[in-house]
């Protein structure tokens, strides 16, 4: 029963049913009304709109009238009817683009900050404009855009190969959804670039000539690279298509604020110390008896600038008071463009007084309460002036080294009601506003370093700094020769800027003029080698800068390889304006893939309030330069809703579940809806079509993950599969996987195709997403068991994998399949080794039927293996056990040439995974700003350095991996032994 206030002061109150939208409740509402005192007042329904008061106590105006009332869940049942406001159009799509972020667009507006109004009307202009220009695109740019083609990576021609004038290859190119079909006759060479120009170009020219709307399709490319591929397709996407839709930009939008920079003077006339005034705390909670400190200290990065400087001890209370100065020794005129002003807030205590006859006064013990961070300058390069109340973050560590956070956000914590503040003011050090000088006024030093003529000893200590590549700390003498050769360094070392960065003095701005005055003229970077420059030791506008000029040369595909990591080192940027939201913007609506995991990379974190603020303002700019995703990613996020009500209704159920419980609520029409007919979030080329209800369950572990099969409408009788996690935190699992894809695209570059299988994973929410099945594959501990008597002898049978392969692959098809698990075993030893993955069980190492051996669930890496009673359970460099030797040797103990080419695949894979060691360092540095428990801060990384090798040459390198090598092979006893206990725990657990 619901009820109805409309604006004649009529009620109604009558039964609707939880699937009605509210289009058909209007209908309804008019209906019953049509027989009330003023109906003729009403007019027209479409100048009505419901509000109601939703789940979090706001007032909520339906203007998208396709929901259902079941999905609005009003806080009570009553709507109300009230002429509707404004542009129809613009209030819908705010109603929209609000539901899909997860965060009201009113609460940006609330904000009242200038930052905040000032970087939405930029993007909005600067991304509307994108969608205005994806409009007027050919037909086959647009298919290029919506569908790009995932093509397989490919090592370059072998000179023999070109040399013999390699005959030209036919390929036939079907495309389903509307029965056509034509050859193309191409040089090998050429043959991606023509595929795609042909393929969409004839795509573009059927829809033409049927004068219809582009329709769901698949476009299977049947080419073969016989002498690269040998039987592996070349590339195949699929797509749903969507008509464009003319959107008309809103006249609403807010105009950009003026910047005003008038009576000012520079700041490097400012030669005084720089202070600020600490005024006083308010909320502070901490025992009586203690005293309260405030630390202050000025970061460029990860640089500390000057000495911290420590306030007075005050009294614990709720609004403690120090109306006290803090001066740094540092001037103003020194102060580098991104100093960063980084508070503590903890509490000292007396511990406990030392026994009778001791000397020593007591010592004070330091009880960390919260930190908070803020810049000096505004986002206008204004020294900031006047009073600021930043409200803390909670703090974590125990140690006092570590109290001041220069890494953390620089965003108020928005939960200003339950946590510290503190209350502080910067002075006005002059009557009129100071701004940091812009680039271009600069001036290029003379003497940079040009006119230096080194020594043969000089150039040969700067080589010996620039080839190690684990050399990130300098001894004094090392900076100075840096410095002094900086322009030597620009000319034969370019890749190595960051060196040179990090030992550059920010705070003397002599310094620093050279430093990016030098900048100007440095070479465009490699992009691989520019990733390193968005970590959060290098700050400054003009590096960041050039880092992105550097990252624009990523191709599509690179880009999306290190997208998750670019998203994350969003969080280091001090203002919401910079060229790094801008290029991932600029790309993202320029590619749908590209869009499709920025959107979903940025949603899945908004419920972290360090970043909501930044992410949602990105996702709201998204979503107005591509208005057609919406619809989308909104029916991909309506989906995931009902996986996770579904999850909560398996996890808490009071009695016991059954899987025929679990069916029959996703046999629900709303169920059956809302998760059929969508775009995988984990790969937009595959098209969800029909939920079988029949073939889901849940898992049997601990967060009960549901299995869900969905018809695959291209492959009669096939199923695609996902696991939807609920509980779970899969950051760590998608990172390692994306590593894995990584050495995959390394080694088919070099010629080597390892068969690995880096499966789809995707955190969609707090401790929330999906993972993709691999079909027709088990876990070595079901093939174990199912092949011997008990538990406790499963683990040593060595010949269960060899035999099960043999009932899976008959007869011809056995010598394929034991070479799949050979080269997969090979990639899997190699990459499980370099990443330091823990936690190896026969339980989360599976096999395919077609024999590709494969690794999931990666709980731990970096080396952080299992303990337990604080002995270490693994033992081992890598999973390589006696039973996988057996398959490897066909069964034969005696056949040593195939143990030995395993072996090259395995030192073969190694040695090009040490040429590239630079490039996982600096994505998993790139990660840090994730928050991974097991991987937070530098230190974390040494394990990575060390298993790549880095600053060892390629020999010394591969004679430690032929060590690691041996002692795995000879240690593998150790591993069935761990692998015996696992599954005697698995089956005596309740």
């Amino acid at each position: 029963m619901m009820d109805f206030l409309l604006p004649t002061g009529i009620f109604l109150k009558f039964p609707v049913s939880r699937k009605d939208t509210i289009k058909t409740i209007k209908k309804m509402v008019w209906r019953n009304a049509s027989s009330e005192p003023l109906f003729g007042e009403l007019g027209n329904p479409d100048a009505y709109v419901f509000t109601c008061i939703n789940q979090t106590a706001e007032r909520e105006e339906l203007e998208d009238e396709s929901r259902r009332i079941s999905d609005v869940r009003p806080f009570i049942s009553m709507l109300r009817l009230v002429a509707r406001e404004g542009d129809r159009v613009e209030k819908l799509t705010n109603t929209q683009i609000s539901l899909l972020i997860g965060k009201g667009l009113h609460e940006f507006e609330a904000q009242k900050n200038h930052e905040v109004d000032e970087f939405r009307a930029k993007m909005r202009t600067f991304c509307e404009d994108k969608a205005l220009e994806r409009q007027r695109l050919s037909w086959q740019q647009w298919m290029e855009y919506s569908f790009p083609c995932d093509l397989e990576p490919r090592s370059s021609l072998p000179e023999s190969v070109k040399s013999k004038g390699t005959k030209k290859i036919f390929i036939n190119i079907k495309f389903e959804a509307c029965d056509e079909s034509f050859m193309l006759q191409q040089d090998p060479q050429d043959i991606p670039l023509v595929l795609m120009k042909n393929a969409l170009k004839k795509k573009a020219m059927v829809f033409r000539s049927q004068q219809q709307e582009p329709q769901d399709y698949t476009l299977q490319i049947n080419g073969r690279w016989e002498f690269i591929y040998g039987k592996h397709p070349l590339c195949q996407f699929k797509g749903s298509m969507c008509s464009q839709v003319s959107k008309s930009r809103s006249s609403s939008r807010p105009p950009p604020l003026p910047l005003k920079k008038q009576n000012t003077s520079s700041l490097w006339s400012i030669n005084e110390p720089f202070h600020i005034h600490l005024v006083q705390g308010n909320r502070v909670n901490a025992d009586e008896g203690m005293k309260l400190v405030v630390q202050a200290g000025l970061f460029h990065g990860s640089e500390l600038l000057c000495k911290v400087v420590t306030s007075s001890e005050v009294t614990v209370c709720s609004e403690p008071l120090w109306d006290q100065r803090l001066e740094f020794d540092i001037n103003v005129a020194d102060l580098p463009r991104m100093s960063r002003l980084c508070f503590a807030l903890y509490a000292v205590i007396e511990k406990a007084k030392k026994p009778r006859g001791t000397k020593k006064k007591s010592k004070k013990a330091d009880c960390p309460i919260a930190w908070v961070n803020t810049m000096v300058f505004d986002y206008k390069d204004q020294l900031k002036t006047g009073e600021f109340l930043l409200s803390t973050w909670p703090s974590v560590p125990d140690d006092k080294s570590d109290l001041l956070n220069p890494m953390g956000t620089v965003e108020k914590n928005p939960n200003v009601d339950s946590t510290a503040g503190l209350l502080i003011r910067f002075p006005n050090i002059r009557p009129h506003p100071l701004y940091y000088p812009p680039l271009n006024k600069i001036s290029d030093m003379e003497r940079n370093g040009e006119m230096i003529i080194a020594t043969k000893e000089e150039h040969i200590k700067l080589r010996e700094v620039m080839d190690n590549k684990n050399h990130t700390e300098f001894f004094e003498d090392e900076k100075e020769l840096l410095w002094r050769l900086r322009a030597e360094v620009r000319e034969r070392y370019p890749e190595n800027l960051s060196k040179l960065l990090l030992i550059s003095k920010w705070n003397k701005r002599e310094e620093v003029m050279q430093m990016l005055s030098l900048l100007r003229k440095w070479p465009d970077l490699p992009a691989i080698h520019a990733l390193e420059l968005l970590d959060y030791s290098f700050p400054d506008p003009a590096v960041r800068s050039f880092t992105i000029r550097c990252l624009r040369k990523l191709s599509d595909d690179e880009l999306l390889q290190y997208l998750l990591q670019l998203v994350q080192v969003l969080k280091y940027e001090s203002y919401l304006d910079c060229d790094l939201t801008t290029f991932l913007l600029e790309r993202a609506l320029s590619n749908n893939r590209i869009g499709h995991f920025l959107f979903w990379h940025l949603r899945s974190e908004m419920h972290v309030a360090s970043v909501s603020l930044r992410f949602g303002l990105i996702l709201e700019a998204y979503c107005r330069g591509n208005i057609y995703h919406i619809k989308s990613l909104t029916k991909q996020n309506e989906a995931l809703c009902k996986m996770k009500a579904l999850s909560d209704f398996v996890k808490s159920g009071s009695q016991k579940m059954t899987a025929e419980d679990l069916k029959l609520c996703i046999r629900q029409e709303s169920y059956l809806e809302a998760m059929s007919g969508l775009l995988s979030p984990l790969n937009p080329s595959i098209l969800l079509s029909e939920i079988c209800a029949d073939r889901c369950r849940f898992m049997d572990s601990k967060m009960k993950p549901l299995w869900l099969m969905y018809k695959n409408q291209w492959a009669q009788g096939d199923m695609v599969g996902i696991i939807f996690k609920n509980g779970d935190d899969l950051r760590q699992d998608m990172l390692t996987l994306q590593m894995i894809q990584l050495m995959e695209n390394l080694w088919k570059r070099e010629g080597l195709d390892l068969r690995m299988i880096p499966y789809g994973c995707l955190s969609t929410g707090s401790k929330m997403g999906l993972i993709e099945v691999v079909k027709n594959s088990d876990t070595i501990a079901n093939i174990q068991r199912n092949n011997s008597n008990s538990a406790a002898t499963a683990a040593f049978n060595k010949d269960a994998l060899l035999n099960w392969l043999k009932s899976k692959n008959p007869e011809d098809k056995l010598d394929q399949a034991i070479e799949e698990f050979t080269l997969s075993c090979a990639g899997y030893c190699v990459a499980t080794y370099v990443l330091g993955i823990g936690d190896r069980h026969n339980d989360n190492i599976m096999i395919r039927e077609t024999g590709q051996l494969f690794h999931i669930d990666f709980g731990h890496f970096l080396g952080n293996f299992k303990r337990k009673l604080g002995i270490n359970r693994e033992r081992v460099p890598f999973i390589l056990t006696y039973d996988f030797v057996h398959v490897i040797q066909q069964g034969r103990t005696n056949n040593s040439e195939k143990f030995e080419r395993f072996r090259e695949y395995c030192e073969h894979a190694y040695k090009i995974l040490c040429r590239n060691g630079t490039l996982f360092v600096n994505l998993f540095a790139m990660m840090k700003a994730a928050g991974l428990p097991e991987l937070s801060s530098f230190k974390d990384i040494q394990y990575l350095k060390d298993s790549l090798a880095l600053g060892k040459s390629e020999e010394e390198a591969l004679k430690s991996f032929k060590v690691k090598f041996n002692e795995a092979l000879r240690e593998s006893w150790k591993t069935k032994v761990n692998w015996m206990m696992h599954s005697l725990a698995k089956d005596n657990r309740p």
